[in-house]
């Protein structure tokens, strides 16, 4: 049964909207339709530009908007953020046992359901109060700042109710990774083709008037993209795939059916890429709440303000027609990548430095879900006992195989966690489009997709498949 503290949601399940799991079987193609219309309002909602805002106004977030899948003065200001935040904190504190669930219980999964979403409409409204009242859209009347309010979290709900719709069976994968992947895509093709900054429009267009040199073009210089980061783009998507396949395999038999064999794979990626999101998702907060206090101050210069030179200080640059805030100062400068090798070679102990945190940060985190997720040598052992598989030599007990799942599974969530924290920083060092963190989560968001309509589809095809896929 639930705890009491997940109890305390019950009456809200009868408020909060909810979409209804389909009754009925939801065909490939429908999943495929109501998949391609969810992506498409939220792509409609990230152009749709927020009433009564400035639209010139500086873009405080631009670092975390892959990120998150937000979008700067639209109705995707706040993107996934709260979605995203409100789930991991839950699940961190279920799997810590700090709150008590059984998710093999329905009645504490419905609850579970219930509290996320609670605490992602707080979240959001949080969030949106945070913005508003930081200055980030200027000067505003009554009446506009509860306008701008109300579109932040409608939006947020909406969102909230997309995911919801894909995730209940009637689409496929999850709502939060369709928006990151596109989010990413976009970026991409934005910083590609873009005719306003794009590296083969406007940038190249520079390049043969005169207004650009070949080694600008080629390393990049102020906001423009650069052909090295092109090519990292497309490199660094061949070296996640590789390094998604990447694994060390145990010879596994089954007690039940002698002399038949199997493999138990333990990959590299052994907690996917949980460590470089919670890392993020980390840096992002000590990001964000450092602009909102730099914001609420007053934007002090740097060394007028004791706490916004310790937690983060910045400056408001403008190129053109583009205004940015970048940070100059504090421990919010050193948790946030410096985008590009020209900003590398300005400040090389600003990029160590970052990129050490983020890999040890990575590491880090990579043991902590290695429990909390339940995916420790312990429980992995008990897991494969009670499927009826045992290794081969030794007797069918749990203690040989968690014994021997101990000698690799930390050793590779540990490789696992320094790897992509490195291919994220790296990837950020060469400027890649999208940011290297955004490649990572796309690959395995792809990665992810291909597997699960390819059992669709061959479910779809066979039936009888479906059965021994569980469904």
């Amino acid at each position: 049964m639930a705890g009491r503290f997940l109890s305390l949601f019950k009456p809200l399940g009868r408020i909060l909207p909810e979409i209804k799991v389909p009754e009925r079987k939801v065909s490939f193609n429908e999943k495929i339709f109501w998949t391609a219309l969810v992506l498409i309002v939220y792509l409609v909602m990230s152009e749709i530009p927020l009433y009564g805002i400035e639209q010139e106004a500086a873009d405080q977030f631009s670092a975390l908007r892959v990120i998150f899948a937000s979008n700067r003065g639209t109705l995707m200001e706040l993107g996934i953020g709260p979605i995203v935040t409100a789930g991991l904190i839950l699940q961190l504190l279920v799997g810590s046992s700090m709150i008590k669930c059984d998710m093999s219980n329905p009645e504490d999964r419905g609850l579970f359901t219930v509290a996320s979403k609670a605490f992602s409409i707080i979240l959001t409204g949080v969030q949106a109060g945070a913005y508003i009242i930081s200055g980030m859209y200027g000067t505003l009347a009554g009446p506009t700042t509860i306008v701008i309010f109300i579109q932040l979290l409608g939006a947020g709900v909406m969102v909230m109710l997309l995911d919801e719709l894909i995730q209940k069976g009637w689409g496929l994968g999850s709502g939060i990774s369709l928006f990151i992947m596109a989010g990413v895509a976009q970026n991409i093709l934005w910083q590609t083709f873009s005719p306003a900054n794009g590296l083969f429009v406007q940038s190249l267009s520079l390049l043969l008037s005169g207004n650009q040199t070949l080694m600008q073009w080629v390393v990049g210089v102020g906001s423009y993209p650069s052909l090295i980061g092109f090519i990292a783009t497309i490199a660094a998507f061949l070296i996640i795939i590789y390094i998604e396949g990447v694994r060390v395999e145990l010879p596994m038999t089954y007690a039940g059916y002698k002399g038949f064999r199997s493999r138990y794979p333990i990959k590299l990626l052994y907690v996917s890429n949980l460590p470089v999101i919670f890392a993020s998702a980390l840096f992002a907060n000590v990001y964000f709440f450092s602009q909102l206090l730099w914001g609420s101050s007053g934007r002090p210069e740097p060394g007028t303000n004791l706490f916004t030179d310790i937690l983060g200080s910045y400056r408001v640059v403008t190129e053109g027609n583009q205004t940015s805030v970048q940070s100059v100062g504090g421990i919010a400068h050193f948790v946030t990548a410096p985008q590009g090798l020209q900003n590398v070679a300005e400040d090389p102990i600003r990029a160590l430095i970052y990129l050490g945190i983020l890999i040890a940060f990575c590491a880090v985190f990579s043991l902590i879900w290695l429990e909390v997720g339940g995916l420790g040598p312990a429980k992995v052992a008990e897991q494969l006992m009670n499927s009826g598989m045992q290794i081969p030599g030794y007797r069918r007990s749990g203690k040989p195989i968690e014994l021997i799942l101990k000698r690799y599974i930390p050793v590779v969530t540990i490789l696992g966690g320094i790897t992509v924290g490195l291919v994220a920083g790296i990837s950020d060092f060469l400027g890649v489009f999208g940011s290297g963190t955004g490649i990572l989560l796309s690959v395995g968001i792809i990665y992810q997709y291909y597997e699960l309509l390819m059992r669709e589809r061959a479910a779809e095809m066979f039936p009888a498949f479906r059965r021994i896929l569980g469904e």
